[in-house]
């Protein structure tokens, strides 16, 4: 992932990448835009997929957390 892509936020990333896949299903493009799309499209759902990821980790730490709380 680029230094460029790890600046995006989840709702960024998402938001661009609906529009990569709106842009791609209308057709009209060049095979050669095509591809740099589809390129960027790759390298969005990667954001997208680091930001859930990370908030999964969050998610799960935090809920380790409460039942390790609960346990005491």
């Amino acid at each position: 992932m680029t230094e460029a892509n790890t600046a995006l936020g989840y709702e960024q990333a998402r938001d661009e990448l609906i529009e990569v896949v709106r842009k791609l299903e209308a057709g009209g493009t060049s095979l050669e835009d095509s591809l740099a799309l589809w390129e960027r499209g790759e390298e969005l759902a990667k954001v997208c997929r680091h930001w859930l990821e990370g908030a999964r980790a969050r998610l799960d730490s935090a809920l380790a957390a409460r039942e390790a709380a609960e346990e005491e």
